[in-house]
């Protein structure tokens, strides 16, 4: 699958504003805070310091406009997503657990429901970050040049008719597709071609069909 390349000669390259993807990792580290004791891995403090750090290198090294290619900040970048990823996954787990062995947080209907949305909101902030980093080699790569092989294969792409000249996926572009992927259960309107895409997206349909389904459970029960 063919991609279009750059954009047209001679034209400066304008990246995308970092602030839509910024404002989604600090609602992230926002959602950590908000969760139950039990849905922690480490102290409430630790992530939150550990990302704001890192955004602070971002942000200083390439401010506004995502379009200078690092190997640098695309590991900083990279190691931001990872950690809210991991945060998402270890506090499923927990949850999950929890649900299954009984917690305070089960105790009541309206808390059990607060903590579920807390994660699943997480898993789908750290995965639509996980998209927008990874497809097509990051923001600053897609800003100078699309690949010709696509990772994820949006409408505009499949049907450059229907999009304007030299369209990039933005950030919220993969937040539309992280939600989708969790209350679909599977790919809508943005095809998977690349393994990892593949791997990301069924995770996260697993992730959101136990996560919803579990709490629902626990939570009917509980009412009953």
């Amino acid at each position: 699958m063919s991609a279009g390349g750059g954009g047209e000669p001679g034209q400066p390259v304008r990246g995308e504003s970092r602030w839509p993807s910024l404002a989604a990792v600090v609602v992230a580290i926002l959602l950590t805070l908000a969760r139950p004791k039990e849905m922690r891995v480490a102290p409430a403090w630790t992530l939150p310091a550990v990302e704001v750090v890192l955004l602070a290198v971002l942000i200083v090294r390439d401010p506004g406009r995502i379009d200078k290619r690092s190997s640098f900040l695309r590991g900083v970048s990279i190691t931001v997503v990872a950690l809210l990823v991991l945060d998402a996954l270890l506090a499923t787990v927990r949850l999950v657990a929890t649900l299954i062995h009984g917690g305070s947080i089960t105790n009541s209907p309206e808390t059990l429901l607060a903590a579920g949305g807390i994660v699943w909101s997480s898993n789908l902030l750290a995965f639509a970050l996980l998209y927008w980093e990874l497809d097509a080699g990051g923001a600053a790569n897609r800003a100078h040049r699309m690949p010709k092989y696509l990772d994820l294969a949006f409408t505009q792409q499949l049907s450059p008719e229907v999009a304007r000249p030299g369209w990039r996926p933005r950030f919220a572009d993969y937040l539309y597709l992280a939600l989708t992927t969790s209350t679909a259960f599977s790919p809508t309107d943005v095809m998977p071609l690349a393994l990892w895409a593949k791997l990301a997206m069924g995770l996260q349909s697993m992730i959101s069909l136990a996560v919803v389904g579990l709490v629902v459970a626990r939570a009917v029960n509980v009412f009953t």
